[in-house]
C-alpha cells in the first residue's frame, strides 16, 4: 500500500503541467510563456500607435472589432463583415479606420489572453499547494498504517478518504489544465488570421 502511495505521489509530481523546468514556477504549461503580445507580432500594415489610442471613439470600427473578435463567430464569417464596413468607406480614411478595426480586436483578444495567462498562474500556484497537502497526507497515513500495535482505526480510514478525494480533485484539475494551458495559443491564432484579413483589405 505504501509503495502505491510513494507511486501516486511521484505521478502526482510529475503532471504534465510541471514536467520541465520553466524560468516561471508559477508556468506549467509546455507551451512558452508569452506574458502579453505587441501588434508587431501579428501586424505589418500601417502603424497602429494612434488607432490603439483612439479606436474606442470611432463607434463603428469598434462594434465591428468587438463582433469579430468574439471567438463564437466563426473565422469564415469574418471577411464578410470586414467587405461590409470596408465598402461603405471612402479611399481616404480606408486605411486608417481599418487599422482601428485590427486595434480594437488586438485590444479585446490581447485582454482576454492576459486573463487567461494570469489566471494559469493562479491555478499553477493552487495545484501546488493542492500537491503538498497530498504528499502531507500520505505521509500521515504511513505513519499511522506503521505504527506499532496500532490496527485500522477510524482515523486511518478519514485520512485515506480525504487523501483519495484530494487526490482526485488535483487529477481532474491538471486534466482541466492541458485544455486551459490551449487558449492563449488560440487567441494568438484568431489574433493572427483577423490581423491578416483586414491587412488584405489595406
Amino acid at each position: 500500500m505504501l509503495r502505491s502511495l510513494l507511486a501516486t505521489l511521484l505521478i502526482l509530481g510529475a503532471a504534465p503541467a510541471l514536467a520541465q523546468p520553466r524560468p516561471d514556477p508559477d508556468w506549467p504549461c509546455a507551451q512558452r510563456k508569452v506574458s502579453t503580445l505587441g501588434p508587431g507580432a501579428v501586424w505589418t500594415g500601417p502603424d497602429p500607435t494612434q488607432a490603439l489610442a483612439e479606436w474606442g471613439n470611432d463607434t463603428d470600427a469598434a462594434l465591428l472589432a468587438q463582433k469579430i473578435a468574439s471567438r463564437r463567430l466563426p473565422l469564415e464569417e469574418v471577411d464578410g463583415l470586414l467587405d461590409g464596413f470596408a465598402g461603405k468607406l471612402d479611399k481616404a480614411e480606408k486605411d486608417a479606420r481599418l487599422t482601428r478595426v485590427f486595434a480594437g480586436v488586438f485590444e479585446v483578444l490581447n485582454g482576454e489572453r492576459d486573463k487567461v495567462v494570469a489566471g494559469i498562474g493562479r491555478y499553477a500556484r493552487g495545484q501546488r499547494v493542492m500537491a503538498e497537502r497530498i504528499r502531507d497526507e500520505a505521509g500521515r497515513i504511513s505513519e499511522v498504517k506503521t505504527a506499532p500495535d496500532v490496527p485500522e482505526t477510524k482515523e486511518l480510514a478519514e485520512l485515506e478518504a480525504r487523501f483519495n478525494w484530494d487526490k482526485r480533485i488535483f487529477q481532474e484539475r491538471s486534466q482541466s489544465l492541458t485544455y486551459v494551458c490551449e487558449v492563449p495559443t488560440l487567441l494568438e491564432q484568431r489574433l493572427g488570421a483577423i490581423a491578416k484579413k483586414i491587412q488584405e483589405r489595406l
